[in-house]
């Protein structure tokens, strides 16, 4: 069983919006440290930035209704931590504790992600699928959208069981980091990915472990899916016996191959 939601559901834009601002810290510095969280719904959009780079009331506005329309954004920035700081002052060290776990893709969440991804090609509106194989059931909740037209792709799925309806964040507000369900399946730990630069153990060892589950997963049985655990502490300077640059420049190269951290928001890992 699987869920997955469209780039256009309100936590996704949240997400987004949190990846525009990594991409723009990139741009002011080649090793910024920022971690932002976004609330947005109903017209107004909340933003907490921890930033090594300043940003502009326009900067982040400009952001804010390229990805969301017009809204009143509220922003506020503040200082990383001296002592956070400090911690990656001689290097890239890890960013903090965690235990993290990467595990090969289902075959069901594979699916359920291409169906996200070819409805949206069709519908640029918030929407949510369901896929449970086990039970021959797959549910489409899509956002202004014709269920006749669905129906002709989708002839025994379930299409918006409640009618209807428009959706977005007029409708339901987002944050950032709360549909991590649908972008890591089954492999929850370890934090959120969004809206951080890739010091943060949150982004970098997940993106790794993800890439070290599926690494060579060809050659597993149809059933079975590889674990990869890994735990890390603040301050690590190497995680997984391996230097945490190298697990850095292994992450940054995945979001690059996404098309930086705003894209990569847009569907997760899966």
């Amino acid at each position: 069983m699987f869920e997955k939601v469209n780039p256009s559901h309100p936590d996704k834009v949240a997400d987004r919006i949190a990846g525009a601002i990594v991409d723009l810290a990139y741009k002011k510095n080649e090793n910024p440290k920022v971690a932002c969280e976004v609330l947005i719904g109903h017209g107004h959009c909340h933003i907490i930035n921890e930033t090594s780079e300043h940003f502009t009331k326009g900067e982040i506005t400009a952001i804010v209704r390229r990805i969301a329309g017009e809204m009143v954004v509220d922003y506020k920035e503040y200082k990383q931590d001296a002592h956070l700081a400090q911690n990656q002052s001689d290097g890239l060290r890890c960013g903090d504790n965690g235990i993290f776990k990467g595990i090969t893709a289902t075959k069901e969440q594979v699916l359920l992600s291409k169906i996200a991804r070819d409805i949206s090609l069709k519908y640029s509106y918030d929407g949510k699928y369901i896929l449970d194989a086990a039970r021959g059931r797959l549910i489409i909740c899509q956002s202004n959208a014709n269920e006749a037209e669905l129906k002709k792709d989708f002839p025994t799925a379930i299409i918006n069981p409640l009618g209807d309806w428009t959706g977005g964040t007029n409708v339901d507000t987002g944050a950032t980091n709360r549909k991590l369900g649908s972008d890591m399946g089954d492999a929850v730990t370890g934090g959120g990915l969004h809206g951080k630069d890739l010091s943060k153990a949150d982004v970098s060892v997940n993106i790794y472990a993800f890439i070290k589950a599926h690494s060579g997963c060809k050659k597993l049985a149809p059933d079975e899916r590889k674990v990869v655990e890994i735990s890390c502490a603040i301050g690590d300077d190497k995680v997984d016996d391996r230097p945490y640059s190298e697990i850095v420049k292994i992450a940054k190269a995945f979001i690059e191959a996404q098309g930086g951290f705003e894209k990569f928001a847009e569907w997760g890992l899966i």
